[in-house]
């Protein structure tokens, strides 16, 4: 195997994103080998036979094969990084931390995204029901939380939680459910100052933009009743 890191997956996924930032916040050296989930390449056998769960991001480090972005991550700084900033070890700071990567994986990605992009990729659907809607707008609340008692996500400075949940958001934010300045004032403060990271464009933006179009293709009467006017300002000011 090459001594060299290996990141397997595609920008257009949000868990692969928290993955390169990660990476480069720690400023490490890697290859990153594309796998194009729309095309199932990830259920070809020799990706299988890597990760018997086909998902991405997957990170080849020498012998080892480790799956799942938050696990990733955490792996990544615990070895690499030249302090604990991005994942403490205090018991604590480390529990809060591990507490909003959870949250992220079981209810921003798995309830709130995947659960509006599974049936509308895999079966086909035309229309999305009003209460998922809901469910980010009630997510956004909970993080508009967090950030009340501190100016990250699980601190007071940036961690691979911050990684994780801006993957997920800014994808919501852009394609289902734009978020007002008015009523998350410091979650929209708090994605802007993610977006000002000097490695955020080159891994998001335009992976941003191509998933949110491919979605509002699939719902051309939701997107222009509901989101084409937010849409448009975001991506005017952004992309």
């Amino acid at each position: 195997m090459s001594s060299k890191l290996i990141i397997y997956g595609t920008k257009k996924s949000a868990p692969t994103r928290a993955v390169l930032f990660t990476i480069k916040a720690l400023d490490l050296d890697f290859e990153f080998r594309q796998v194009d989930i729309f095309a199932k390449e990830q259920m070809q056998p020799e990706f299988i036979e890597k990760n018997p769960q086909h998902t991405v991001p997957t990170l080849e480090d020498a012998e080892h094969i480790i799956v799942d972005s938050h696990a990733i991550a955490a792996y990544l700084v615990r070895k690499y990084g030249k302090d604990d900033t991005l994942y403490p070890e205090d018991f604590y700071a480390c529990a809060v931390v591990d507490h909003r990567l959870y949250y992220e994986a079981s209810t921003l990605f798995a309830t709130c995204l995947k659960q509006i992009t599974g049936p509308l990729f895999q079966q086909n659907v035309t229309d999305i029901p009003k209460e998922k809607f809901e469910q980010i707008r009630n997510a956004y609340t909970l993080l508009e939380t967090f950030l009340s008692k501190s100016a990250y996500m699980a601190g007071e400075h940036l961690t691979i939680a911050d990684f994780s949940i801006v993957s997920t958001v800014s994808l919501l934010n852009l394609t289902f459910v734009a978020i007002d300045s008015n009523k998350w004032p410091k979650l929209a403060d708090w994605l802007k100052r993610l977006e000002a990271l000097p490695y955020y464009e080159d891994i998001s933006e335009a992976a941003l933009k191509e998933y949110a179009e491919l979605v509002h293709s699939k719902l051309p009467k939701q997107y222009e009743k509901l989101w084409k006017k937010a849409y448009e300002e975001i991506k005017s000011s952004r992309l």
